[in-house]
């Protein structure tokens, strides 16, 4: 079996919570594009996690972790992770941990320039999370760049690097900032290489042989399919391939077939960072949804833009994911409310709309919302305690069915918490 997990929005939808909780039925999970820009929060009985670079599935004892050729990854921040997860008693090796050979290093260059350019930008800043995802993967693609199998031998990484970061320090001029120093970065590359040398690994080999063998494979993605670099909200994107599609080519296996996809989407709203965002409250409003969600980002702790749930964008992200099946997260956040928004459609200069737009056309985009009635709680707890899905109260089942129709796509799964067993099994 090989499955997709992956965020049908603006990212942030709570994949690390369905990797986390399907990962039992998983030999290997497979983390194949972008780099440590977002985060997955894991809560279950070993703690509370957040994961940057390394794939949800490091919390599960008899899983095989894959950071495929498709990501961006900053060794320095890989090996804090790994450093911060051994010390609170997860068991990180060789056996349970690989890393692409073909994989592109974030080097601390393109974190730098990843800032140097927001700055320039000023009020026109696109929202970068300034960790140097967009410099690398440029970088990746004008063919300049030190791979992750470099690090295997050091005696041949001075010529490598010395025509790369002469071309960096062109841009460093530009900018009016400091030359990096060749010697610096080599001994950043040694110190950093030396450690996770031992996880280096063939993985296009291993994961096809796994396959072959009849290993079930899960691929998680980072972001959603609204900040792809090819579908989302350009240029308010990431540098990568967020979709599903995506999946066997950034982990290292073109020629494998998915054979299901499930797309992972909030009760509601949330985005961080730049760009257009159709249902984005504010105020007091705002503010309330904010905190009940604890919506703050896992990568950055920057506060996110939250709205109503946005059956047009969620649509769309479902469509271009290929989804078979829905996720719907944080049902239990919006239990406070009376009446409950949900975008049903856009107005675009007087024309209502109800397919995604792209460009001015989204720019120019105000919602246009039906109100479902509240879920008649007087407390959450009477949402995380079902376990069934004919066990929540009448008006959010009917919340969750009116989801479901306006999507298009079976709900599967139904988060009403963030413990592994806060989840109902449609």
């Amino acid at each position: 079996m090989l499955t997709a997990i992956v965020g049908t929005n603006w990212g942030d939808e709570g994949k690390g919570r369905m990797v986390d909780l399907l990962g039992c039925d998983y030999d290997i999970i497979v983390r194949y594009q972008g780099g440590n820009n977002a985060g997955h929060t894991v809560i279950n009985e070993r703690g509370e996690f957040v994961l940057n670079l390394l794939p949800s599935g490091i919390l599960r004892h008899n899983t095989v972790n894959v950071l495929g050729t498709g990501m961006i990854i900053d060794i320095a921040h890989l090996w804090g992770e790994i450093e911060k997860l051994s010390a609170a008693g997860i068991e990180i090796t060789p056996k349970n941990l690989k890393i692409s050979e073909k994989a592109c290093i974030c080097m601390p260059y393109h974190v730098a320039l990843d800032g140097l350019e927001e700055d320039r930008l000023g009020k026109s800043a696109q929202g970068s999370t300034r960790r140097g995802i967009a410099p690398a993967y440029a970088d990746k693609y004008l063919r300049k760049s030190v791979r992750i199998g470099d690090l295997l031998d050091f005696g041949t990484l001075p010529g490598k690097l010395e025509p790369i970061v002469s071309r960096v320090n062109v841009t460093m001029k530009g900018y009016g900032a400091a030359p990096v120093e060749i010697a610096d970065t080599l001994a950043w590359l040694e110190d950093y290489g030396t450690k996770l040398a031992p996880f280096i690994a063939n993985c296009e080999d291993y994961l096809n042989d796994a396959i072959k063998s009849g290993k079930n494979v899960m691929f998680e993605a980072q972001l959603g399919t609204l900040r792809d670099i090819d579908f989302g909200i350009y240029p308010y994107t990431t540098s990568s391939t967020a979709l599903a599609a995506f999946a066997p080519i950034g982990a290292g296996v073109p020629g494998a077939r998915l054979d299901n996809v499930i797309g992972i989407m909030k009760a509601y709203s949330s985005s961080v960072g730049g760009g257009p965002f159709t249902v984005e409250m504010s105020g007091t409003e705002a503010e309330e949804l904010r905190a009940a969600g604890g919506e703050y980002g896992a990568a950055t702790g920057r506060p996110r833009r939250v709205g109503a749930f946005d059956a047009v964008a969620s649509r769309f992200g479902a469509k271009m994911q290929g989804a078979d099946a829905i996720a719907l997260t944080k049902l239990d956040v919006l239990y406070y409310l009376d009446k409950i928004p949900v975008c049903t459609a856009y107005d675009i200069g007087g024309e209502r709309i109800t397919d995604f737009p792209v460009g001015d056309k989204l720019e120019a985009a105000t919602p246009v919302y039906e109100y479902l009635p509240g879920f008649g709680v007087s407390s959450i707890d009477e949402l995380t305690s079902c376990r069934k899905f004919s066990e929540l109260p009448e008006n959010a089942q009917k919340y969750v069915l009116f989801i479901e129709k306006q999507v298009g796509v079976p709900i599967k799964y139904v988060s009403i918490g963030a413990e592994r067993e806060q989840i109902i099994v449609r």
